[in-house]
């Protein structure tokens, strides 16, 4: 991967303490159709150098384009007779081009995802377009004839104007024998231009059972007890990444928190909701943050899905809660505001429209 050493030596965005990073992952949770879709596809005749790998965080769409770029390097000729064999993307983790993703070392893949900010501490809120430029030199080394560059970039939703440009003008002159992996949260929101110069494949949400089967692999003390993971399977909404976001800190009584104050809108009792904000806005517990993050996203799309059968009328009030949350907390993250306040100022909204 290119500059291996910046990748062993700085923190990554959405790390998650204790679990391995995608492209540590052997393991894929659930997608097997959309993992087939693109086995047939690099072995078809005609392979498209760009997709679009769409569907909510935390869901496996890094590791699934980990698991295809280390299939693609690893059998680099597409009608060889491994390919046509194959079953699926999964290399043995013992495997040299394994390893070498594992490690951040292999240098026909290059990752671009929010950098981390020295000077700060923290990560930057976006994926600036010099990051996105770093391509201009990746695909300008030497490879070998036979050799395939990769380029994922994760997530696409972070990136602003210019480097959303910066990545169409490399996909509209695609250099031979390259492939871009676009995640994207929201594949909706990107730019017409980058779509349309890419094939899109969405992952839907994990079932109960996928997220239950993740936990049981990564966090096995989650199974212990029944209920508790019931609850866990319920709030994580689909995504195992949440599922371990609410497993740590204080996630779970985040949720049911949660739920319980929404449930009294307009009443809300003002003790429990700052009681909440205080857990929420804990210092050194940015698990807590992203927890509520998660819980009050799920809890509003779900209350527009409900709305969306009726009056549009009715599910715009909700839709201005969820841009104007979005910006509150992506506010709050560029500027180190208090989080607390978020907390209490998404109530105090959401109690004028309910």
């Amino acid at each position: 991967m290119a500059r291996a050493a910046d990748v062993m030596d700085a923190p990554e965005a959405d790390r998650l303490e204790g679990m391995p990073l995608p492209r540590e992952r052997a393991r894929l949770i659930g997608h097997q159709e959309t993992e087939r879709a693109l086995l047939n596809a690099y072995r078809s005749e005609r392979l498209h150098h760009a997709w679009i790998l769409g569907g909510p965080k935390g869901i496996g769409k890094a590791t699934l384009a980990y698991r295809f770029a280390r299939f693609v390097i690893a059998h680099p000729d597409r009608f060889g007779a491994e390919v046509a064999a194959a079953t699926d993307l999964g290399l043995p983790p013992s495997h040299p081009v394994f390893l070498q993703v594992a490690s951040g070392g292999n240098p026909n893949l290059l990752h671009l995802r929010r950098p981390w900010d020295e000077k700060n501490k923290r990560f930057k809120t976006e994926l600036p377009v010099d990051e996105v430029r770093r391509t201009v030199s990746f695909f300008g080394t030497t490879a070998s004839s036979s050799a395939w560059r990769i380029c994922i970039v994760d997530a696409a939703d972070d990136m602003n104007a210019s480097s959303a440009n910066a990545l169409l003008k490399v996909l509209e002159e695609p250099p031979a024998r390259c492939l871009f992996l676009v995640l994207s949260h929201a594949p909706g929101r990107l730019l017409p231009t980058i779509r349309s110069r890419c094939r899109r494949l969405d992952l839907t949400p994990l079932s109960e059972t996928e997220i239950a089967e993740g936990l049981a692999e990564l966090a096995p003390e989650a199974t212990a007890d029944p209920q508790a993971l019931r609850e866990l399977t319920r709030f994580a909404d689909g995504s195992l990444r949440s599922a371990l976001t609410l497993l740590a800190g204080d996630g779970l009584a985040i949720a049911k928190g949660f739920t319980a104050l929404a449930g009294q809108v307009p009443n809300v009792d003002v003790a429990a909701l700052h009681g909440l904000a205080d857990l929420v806005a804990a210092r050194n517990q940015d698990d807590n943050w992203e927890a509520f993050l998660h819980i009050w996203r799920m809890w509003l799309h779900e209350r527009m899905r409900q709305v969306s059968g009726g009056n549009a009328a009715d599910m715009l009030p909700f839709a201005e809660l969820w841009e104007a949350a979005n910006r509150m907390a992506g506010d709050t993250e560029a500027l180190n505001l208090d989080r607390k306040q978020v907390v209490l100022s998404f109530f105090q909204r959401l109690s004028k429209l309910i």
